[in-house]
């Protein structure tokens, strides 16, 4: 703890912290009973949840209050206050799917009710498939964490096969409020209301198929018990986010909009 900065240790006082390893953002987080702090590789995206989260303050969207953002060669330091309530992954709510569709579709409801005519940052295709050719030509694809099926035999042969056909093949967008990384572990509820958002590094302007991929995949994967050692839970089909939500799925756009989750 020492090495934090020093506006940084002033903001945590004495409170004690623990770690926190839930999700899979790349962050070291660690928590108090009423803030966190996380500690992760200055990038973009930590840039653009410090201005998010601000610009957030005088919206009615609940997110964390940012107390303190640094960044010291190279590396970010985020403190904030801590969203109440439980993970949208919790047992509570994986035990009964109608309940957590229920929260999921008033979550999107809330993010894309939000005015962007005046929301600082970007996250639209233009900057979302620059910062995919970053990744790419910087070799900062983890090819550990993708879909099997991704590259191979059955996919493409690389990331950067996957890049151009990412670039060839945009679908037209429906620009909203994007969270940008809606999984479960990123939506908190307080019993039957969401309570907020956390992990907002992609959050702003984007295309509403954004959200709707990645919280289509973390329910898929939630219920088949990818992350909980193998256990799944019943009661839950597949179609039932768009049926909830009375939108047609599309199927181009969940693939193309997976597709490029795997090069960050």
């Amino acid at each position: 703890m020492n090495k934090l900065p020093e506006s940084i240790r002033k903001q945590m006082g004495q409170r004690k912290f623990r770690e926190n390893s839930v999700g899979m953002s790349g962050s070291r987080v660690l928590e108090s009973e009423d803030l966190v702090l996380k500690i992760q590789t200055r990038s973009r995206e930590t840039d653009n949840e410090y201005q998010i989260c601000r610009w957030l303050g005088a919206q009615s969207l609940p997110a964390p209050e940012i107390l303190a953002y640094e960044a010291v060669n190279g590396t970010a330091y985020c403190l904030m206050t801590k969203i109440k309530g439980k993970m949208l992954c919790d047992e509570e709510y994986m035990t009964d799917p109608e309940r957590l569709l229920t929260l999921v579709c008033q979550g999107l409801n809330m993010l894309w009710n939000v005015d962007i005519a005046a929301c600082p940052c970007d996250n639209t295709l233009d900057a979302r498939l620059g910062d995919a050719r970053y990744a790419v030509e910087h070799n900062l694809v983890d090819l550990d964490n993708v879909e099997e099926d991704t590259f191979g035999p059955q996919g493409f042969s690389g990331p950067e096969e996957l890049l151009r056909w990412l670039e060839t093949n945009r679908p037209e967008e429906e620009i909203v409020f994007s969270h940008g990384d809606l999984s479960l572990p990123n939506v908190f509820a307080d019993g039957d209301r969401i309570s907020g958002f956390i992990d907002l590094g992609k959050t702003g302007k984007a295309d509403r198929w954004q959200d709707l991929a990645i919280c289509y995949r973390s329910l898929r994967d939630n219920f088949a018990g990818r992350y909980n050692g193998g256990h799944p839970y019943p009661g839950y089909r597949p179609e039932m986010l768009f049926e909830r939500l009375g939108i047609r799925p599309d199927a181009e756009k969940l693939k193309y909009y997976l597709l490029l989750d795997e090069l960050f």
